[in-house]
């Protein structure tokens, strides 16, 4: 049994319904979900907007592997195209697989350059941070603290202006 949790992102097309049909597939291992945020781009500036969430997902026989398959299915289903030289760039969807636990509550911990877990950039990210401090506001990002913490030390904090929850979009 695995728990994971898994930040999805996208600015292309029309994010609001990739989102939702992200959580939509993901509805048969779906905990809880987050609101949506829209958030500055990364990178390439000449980009819209990115709408970004959280999803904490359990399944009592996926390894993390499986979750990183999932999440990849779910963006090749949403039509997104890798394009190598362009890590920061337009997506139709992102799906990142941030933490992911055993059944006895214990972090997975991997270095290898598929899968690392946690992800090696979630504490310095406020568009992935904010949105799980929705489903889980006492989470710990294992090997970093507390989610509450990182949101306000530096530099997620000063990104925070950046991130707009829109109560207007519902997953």
């Amino acid at each position: 049994m695995t728990r994971a949790v898994l930040s999805l992102g996208g600015n292309l097309g029309d994010p609001a319904a990739q989102l939702r049909a992200a959580v939509a597939a993901l509805d048969e291992w779906l905990l809880a979900v987050s609101g949506i945020y829209e958030t500055d781009p990364w990178g390439e500036v000449d980009q819209p907007a990115y709408l970004n969430a959280a999803a904490l997902v359990y399944d009592e026989t996926a390894t993390p592997r499986d979750w990183l398959e999932r999440a990849r299915a779910l963006e090749l289903a949403a039509g997104r195209v890798r394009r190598p030289g362009h890590r920061f760039g337009p997506r139709t969807l992102d799906v990142d697989v941030v933490v992911v636990w055993t059944d006895d509550g214990e972090p997975v911990v991997s270095d290898d350059p598929q899968l690392t877990l946690p992800h090696p950039r979630a504490h310095l990210r406020a568009f992935v941070l904010r949105p799980w401090v929705d489903i889980q506001p006492y989470a710990e990002l294992p090997g970093h603290g507390r989610l509450t913490d990182l949101l306000r030390a530096e530099p997620v904090a000063g990104q925070l202006a950046g991130v707009r929850a829109r109560a207007d979009l519902v997953l």
